[in-house]
């Protein structure tokens, strides 16, 4: 069991938001904190006012990522281009996700670093056969993500079998809550919905709204996250990080407007080409016996906690909180 309290703890794209949020954790467990993002996507101001490092740079640069990861005990990786960036541009999809995990792999078998926690996407399940969706399940790879996600864990699970690096990767499923800013063009659905009913506009759903999805609320999913990369039952295992609960886009839209107290109806438009899952629900069995983790937020929870933390968005970025650099 690896203890977080006093050890050196890299997570790379920690300005993001789940990234961040694991910080905020990280902290909060008495780790020492470096974070080593490029700011694609993710935000200063994100973080939190100071208790940490801040290292600008990609995973991509061969070089820095050795210096870094070998100035720290344990890595989270969760730098990473997201579905919307790697179905626009394979070619830096490819670089980032998979080179990008081999750079750390590689320096982190150098460093003999104590674990490495690789995020990962239940996007790798494409539409699946069964539901709930095991591990095990066969996989369907539908976007340059679900491809490069994958690759990351394939490699995580090659240098744990080939070299013994310590490896355990989490398969996030719709991950929401605070510190998804809307503003943010890659944000996801749940940020995008609250920001249009808070200017009084219908939440758009794109096709018909049946399309379902298993929504993770952010807390559970770094306390999913934190306990797999400290437990060694986890130990070059993939775990499902999700609720089990199969929620329509149409009924999330509802709970949000009822949540919200706006009176409009939802509008739809045509569905788009990067999010073509039908369905999506996974099983979280296997994290609950091996790392006796379980969700504690059900959705309409998280949902006003989000709403909560969107109203009061406006003066949190008024104080603007600055890393450490």
């Amino acid at each position: 069991m690896i203890q977080l309290e006093g050890s050196r703890v890299l997570v790379t794209g920690g300005a993001g938001f789940v990234g961040s949020n694991l910080v905020k954790r990280l902290l909060a467990e008495g780790a020492r904190v470096t974070v080593l993002d490029d700011l694609f996507t993710g935000r200063l101001e994100n973080l939190p006012a100071a208790g940490f490092d801040f290292v600008e740079g990609s995973v991509c640069d061969a070089a820095l990522v050795t210096k870094v990861v070998a100035a720290n005990d344990v890595i989270f990786h969760a730098a990473a281009r997201n579905i919307v960036v790697s179905t626009r541009n394979p070619r830096e999809d490819f670089e980032t996700n998979i080179g990008g995990t081999l750079n750390v792999l590689m320096a982190a078998r150098e460093a003999k670093v104590q674990r490495v926690l690789y995020t990962s996407s239940t996007s790798v399940y494409g539409n699946p056969r069964y539901m709930p969706i095991n591990e095990d399940d066969q996989l369907s790879l539908l976007t340059p993500y679900a491809v490069s996600k994958l690759g990351g864990e394939n490699y995580c699970m090659a240098f744990y079998e080939s070299y013994g690096l310590p490896t355990t990767a989490v398969r996030y499923s719709n991950v929401y809550g605070p510190g998804q800013d809307p503003a943010n063009p890659y944000c996801g659905v749940i940020g995008k919905f609250i920001e249009s009913l808070f200017e009084g506009r219908p939440p758009v759903i794109h096709g018909d709204g049946n399309q379902t999805r298993d929504f993770t609320y952010v807390d559970d999913a770094v306390a999913a996250t934190v306990m797999a990369a400290t437990s060694d039952r986890a130990l070059g295992e993939v775990f499902n990080v999700g609720t089990g609960v199969e929620t329509r886009v149409n009924e999330l839209a509802a709970i949000l407007i009822k949540v919200t107290g706006v009176d409009v109806q939802p509008a739809h438009s045509d569905r788009r080409d990067i999010d073509n899952i039908r369905r999506r629900v996974v099983n979280i069995e296997k994290a609950r016996r091996a790392l006796r983790w379980v969700p504690e937020v059900t959705l309409e929870k998280g949902l006003q906690r989000t709403v909560e933390w969107q109203r009061e968005k406006p003066s949190r970025r008024a104080a603007g909180p600055q890393a450490k650099v």
